[in-house]
């Protein structure tokens, strides 16, 4: 019966995490106290997050171009991971906006 159970030290290959809480002499390694949080500035952020959607929104076309142009590194499977990929961001993307419209109209509507 033993053959068939594999032979692991499971305790040593047990690595610390951000959630450890010193059980069996495992200590945080990753958690340090944040000094100055790297924060940027609202618009940079919001413009920087529409701009990656954008270009994930355009990577199918470009994809597909270059598929139609012959080009040997380009797969069909390429290009519909990418057309996938897009229509997720632009669901989650919207979704978002919903939210934030809903979350606006909830707060215009509390009285003072």
């Amino acid at each position: 019966m033993s053959d068939f159970y594999p032979n692991y030290d499971l305790g040593n290959r047990i690595s610390g995490t951000k959630l450890a809480t010193g059980f069996g002499g495992l200590t945080s390694a990753r958690i340090d106290p944040i000094k100055d949080p790297v924060t940027g500035n609202f618009q940079n952020v919001l413009s920087g997050m529409v701009q990656k959607l954008n270009n994930e929104i355009n990577e199918p076309d470009e994809l597909l171009k270059d598929l139609m142009s012959g080009n040997k590194n380009i797969d069909i499977h390429d290009v519909m991971i990418a057309m996938s990929k897009s229509e997720i961001n632009v669901t989650v993307a919207t979704t978002a906006v919903g939210k934030v419209i809903q979350a606006y109209d909830k707060v215009m509507q509390i009285q003072v």
